[in-house]
């Protein structure tokens, strides 16, 4: 006898964001805007999909390197988030890490994903763009105050 079938229940997703810093941009975090994915058009960290059995500070650093080119030392936890959006279909825990740019290997960010990202730049922490063009995660994040750099 065949088992029972399961209805799908949806669940949310688990993303990782990561703050990048570096004493050559003080107060200032790498920003892109995304393209051609859930969120197009609007701003967001790099990060992305966490890896089954991967570990956060892990995932931080592989996201970061495939992202931008950069690689990232002294990498720590920042926040956590869970951002809804019910009418975009959109559920995601999202943790966020803050990570420095090994300045030993390379200073600034390139785009080296360019059918997902319009291109990375230093963005001053206190001269973000407006909370509506922010990735809903990120949004979040700076709705709930959180400071990477506090």
């Amino acid at each position: 006898m065949a088992a029972p079938s399961q209805p799908h229940v949806k669940r949310p997703g688990i993303g990782v964001g990561v703050f990048v810093t570096s004493d050559a941009h003080p107060n200032c975090v790498v920003l892109g805007k995304r393209k051609g994915s859930t969120g197009s058009g609007t701003f967001a960290l790099p990060g992305g999909h966490l890896e089954f059995g991967e570990e956060w500070i892990d995932c931080a650093k592989r996201e970061t390197e495939e992202e931008t080119g950069l690689r990232l030392k002294n990498v720590v936890f920042s926040t956590v988030v869970n951002a809804v959006c019910i009418e975009k279909d959109y559920h995601y825990v999202t943790i966020f890490m803050r990570g420095e740019v090994d300045a030993d290997f390379k200073k600034d960010p390139e785009n080296t994903e360019p059918n997902k990202c319009e291109g990375w730049e230093w963005r001053d922490w206190n001269n973000f763009p407006p909370g509506e063009e922010l990735f809903w995660a990120l949004k979040v994040a700076r709705e709930e105050g959180h400071n990477p750099f506090s």
